[in-house]
């Protein structure tokens, strides 16, 4: 769905009758105009959009550097501190899409608001303790007034999400059985990871003091149970986040060896919790890892992801210790701040996720898009993912509650992506 050729449509009714279609909340971030001036280039003729923040003054100097259409979008005034003003917005509006993180610290109030008024919600969240939040204080709410909150929105979770939603959808049209080993691999990407991301990083890790909170962050499934059920697995239940891979055990087609994915911790959480929702129809021997391409050489390759695997966990430790927090904040991007126009059109990722059903058969889904993976795909992806929500709801699945992109708009995302220039794709491999 390109600027060139918006179509005319009528947003489907839901949630009431409302004044907007969707909420841009944090629209005066780095991400949120990003997301704003998307929506005003790509959103079909006819949706209703408001701009929402703390900071009217700012707010309206986004509206006046976004496209002509978007002169008219009324602003709202809304405080993540303030859950009076959070309640004011989330009634006027079918889909609220916040970019406010980090989610532990700003998330709390607004998923709770909009699970009390019936109102769709997507974000971008990271954080494996605030979608935990968000099961256990609105998902039976959630179920009871019709509201979809989509947590992981962007980079994190939706190459993950919807690369292995593909395969299942494939491989049930082929009638090949059930997924069971799947790996995500990272192939290439060119761009950096957000302010906002680090951020909620340097959160994760002053929470991980506290006991509770380790043993939900090295949980396998920690968001894969409802209203306070997290299963209690052992590690060995599921694939190390942090494990070199030989990658002819992923398929036979690789070489080298894989190094884990950064953000493996927190996307097959997502993953596992899409496959509890779909009713475990990946298979019950499904079973879900991360890791990213290194190098084909294998000397090399093991070398790389060697370093890769010590590096992260340097990171997070780095993280959690103030002294040298503080020193990595001095040189790490700090939240609303990211790269040039360029830079961020230049940016591009790629992923690829192996399979092997329970009929011996080897399956391979790929994902590519142009931009930024942490700013620009990312923006497109949010975008996407509220306009799903708010004029395709005649066409998405009954679920209600806390959900995944997968679980909550499936096909209809998909679709949407694909529209807006991404590779979604799955086949058999011989």
């Amino acid at each position: 769905m390109s600027g060139e050729d918006i179509t005319e449509t009528t947003a489907a009714t839901g949630s009431g009758d409302r004044e907007f279609d969707v909420v841009v909340f944090g629209a005066s971030g780095f991400v949120g105009e990003i997301t704003a001036r998307y929506l005003a280039d790509h959103a079909p003729i006819g949706t209703k959009i408001a701009l929402a923040g703390r900071n009217e003054t700012k707010l309206a100097e986004v509206r006046r550097s976004l496209p002509l259409r978007a002169h008219e979008w009324p602003l709202i005034v809304a405080d993540s501190n303030s859950p009076a003003s959070l309640d004011a917005m989330v009634a006027r509006t079918r889909v609220v899409c916040t970019t406010v993180g980090p989610y532990l610290r700003y998330g709390e109030a607004l998923v709770v608001a909009a699970a009390n008024a019936g109102t769709d919600y997507v974000d971008l969240t990271g954080e494996v303790p605030f979608v935990r939040y968000s099961i256990d204080k609105a998902h039976e709410t959630a179920e009871s007034t019709g509201a979809r909150i989509v947590h992981s929105c962007g980079f994190d979770s939706i190459p993950s999400d919807l690369s292995v939603y593909a395969l299942y959808k494939k491989v049930t049209e082929d009638g090949a059985g059930e997924l069971t080993d799947t790996t995500f691999v990272l192939k290439s990407m060119r761009g950096g990871v957000s302010g906002g991301t680090i951020d909620s990083m340097r959160v994760i890790a002053e929470q991980a003091r506290d006991s509770a909170t380790r043993r939900l962050l090295l949980n396998p499934q920690a968001l894969s149970g409802g209203p306070g059920e997290v299963p209690r697995v052992s590690l060995s239940a599921e694939p190390s986040d942090l494990n070199l891979v030989n990658a002819k055990k992923v398929d036979p087609s690789l070489r080298g060896t894989l190094a884990p994915f950064f953000m493996s911790s927190y996307n097959t959480r997502i993953v596992r919790r899409s496959n509890a929702l779909l009713d475990n129809a990946y298979g019950p021997d499904f079973h879900y890892a991360e890791t990213m391409s290194v190098g084909g050489i294998p000397a090399l390759s093991t070398l790389a992801a060697g370093v890769v695997a010590v590096g992260t966990g340097a990171f997070l430790g780095a993280m959690s210790f103030g002294p040298t927090r503080r020193l990595l904040d001095r040189v790490l991007p700090a939240p609303g701040e990211g790269p040039s126009e360029k830079a961020r059109n230049n940016g591009y990722f790629v992923v690829e996720t192996y399979t092997r059903t329970a009929t011996g058969q080897r399956y391979r889904s790929r994902m590519r898009a142009q931009g930024d993976p942490g700013y620009k795909a990312t923006a497109v992806m949010l975008a996407e993912s509220a306009l799903a929500l708010a004029v395709d709801r005649n066409r998405l699945p009954s679920r209600t509650g806390v959900l995944t992109p997968a679980a909550a708009m499936g096909d209809v995302l998909v679709e949407r992506l694909q529209d807006a220039g991404f590779t979604i794709e799955a086949t058999e491999l011989t």
